[in-house]
């Protein structure tokens, strides 16, 4: 079951990637940095990552997102190295506010499903290593400002859910049976 959702994750991913996209679409790329927070982890931890996309008539398209956030669940001398990283394929929607040439802002919604992957190589506290590849989901929005033609600015506030539960039992960072859940904040700089 697991290998057939990671296929079916890597699939939808490559098809939003490589669809043909109309000599119309509005393409973007967002390198960004952000802050991870919520209940299974110590707020503000730090994350990068990578959108990638394409707006169909400027209003509706399709974006990947890659995220990695190092020390997820805490430092690395009490947790060992831990990471969580994630791998979307979104279904984004938009209104270009100025048009999808030149100056101009979009705010948008985003939302879609894809692998969620956790990792912990133990620790002073955590004796154990344990990695999830669990089946997930986001869903957020945001704001893409446009300066001129192909530069701008992006922020993005994302809740990312794994559908399943997460197998390492480790009660010092509550995630005893709980379904890996965060929200993240991010800024980029935009390339369309």
């Amino acid at each position: 079951m697991k290998r057939s959702i990671k296929t079916l994750v890597l699939a939808s991913a490559a098809a939003v990637v490589l669809a043909p996209i109309q000599a119309r679409a509005d393409g973007f790329v967002t390198p960004w940095v952000g802050s991870a927070f919520g209940s299974n982890i110590q707020n503000g931890q730090p994350s990068i990552g990578v959108s990638a996309g394409g707006m169909g008539a400027g209003v509706i398209g399709g974006e990947v997102d890659f995220g990695w956030s190092p020390s997820f669940f805490g430092n690395k001398s009490d947790f060992g190295n831990n990471t969580v990283l994630n791998l979307m394929g979104n279904l984004i929607v938009g209104i270009p506010v100025g048009g999808t040439h030149g100056a101009g802002i979009r705010p948008y919604l985003v939302g879609g499903v894809g692998l969620i992957r956790s990792q912990i190589d133990g620790g002073t506290l955590t004796n154990i290593a344990s990695s999830d590849n669990m089946f997930g989901w986001d869903a957020g929005g945001g704001v893409m400002g446009y300066f001129n033609d192909h530069v701008g600015l992006r922020g993005d506030l994302r809740y990312l859910r794994a559908t399943s539960d997460m197998t390492t039992h480790v009660t010092s960072i509550d995630i005893n049976g709980d379904k890996l859940h965060f929200w993240r904040a991010s800024i980029g700089v935009t390339f369309r």
